[in-house]
């Protein structure tokens, strides 16, 4: 297992802008770097049963049911658009001092169920790990790549929520608009999502 090809092209995919960093970028911004990390566990917690189920084969269904694939699509874009919409209606008052948004835990659900709805990771996961995996030490090569996925999604995390924070501190004033352009890019994420496709099965 090559881990020097790995790490990079793996910290690579945990970089990539798309809704979760986004969460984590709002959520920074909102509410801070810690905030937005404790959010993130939710994410981490969804992906960690998603890569059990990839090593198991279960990834596969995804590839071979349209109808499986669709139906994960469509809820997943459902609720991005529906968090879109949210944010895209937030108030300058909504930051006025004393009214803290959102809860931690509304916050750990947004993360958790924008994982849950996205079929896009668990076919990453299928298609991506077994490239590095040694079939003669299959479970335990799989259970590290996993563990270093994991913690280069939260250093990815980490280093959106920073972003968001440094943002916010530098238009304090403006914090509304910054939450309108998430809930427009969200709202952008959901639509594309309904765009996306289930890999093409392999000729016999």
């Amino acid at each position: 297992m090559d881990l020097a090809f790995f790490i990079p092209a793996c910290f690579a995919l945990n970089l990539t802008f798309g809704p979760s960093n986004l969460l984590a970028l709002t959520h920074g911004a909102e509410r801070g770097i810690r905030f937005a990390f404790l959010a993130a566990l939710a994410r981490l917690t969804v992906f960690a049963p998603m890569i059990a189920a990839s090593a198991l084969g279960l990834g596969l269904l995804l590839t071979v049911s349209a109808a499986a694939f669709t139906a994960v699509k469509l809820a997943g874009a459902a609720y991005l658009v529906w968090i879109g919409i949210k944010l895209l209606r937030t108030r300058p008052d909504n930051h006025a001092l004393g009214r803290p948004a959102p809860s931690l835990a509304r916050a750990a659900r947004r993360e958790g169920l924008v994982a849950l709805g996205n079929p896009k990771a668990i076919l990453i996961f299928a298609a991506f790990f077994p490239q590095f995996v040694r079939p003669e030490s299959y479970w335990p090569d799989y259970a590290l790549l996993g563990g270093l996925f994991l913690a280069l999604e939260a250093c990815a995390v980490t280093a959106y929520a920073t972003a968001g924070r440094f943002a916010a501190r530098l238009a304090a004033s403006r914090m509304h608009w910054l939450q309108r352009a998430s809930g427009a890019t969200m709202v952008g994420f959901g639509l594309l999502l309904l765009l996306a496709r289930a890999p093409a099965r392999t000729a016999a």
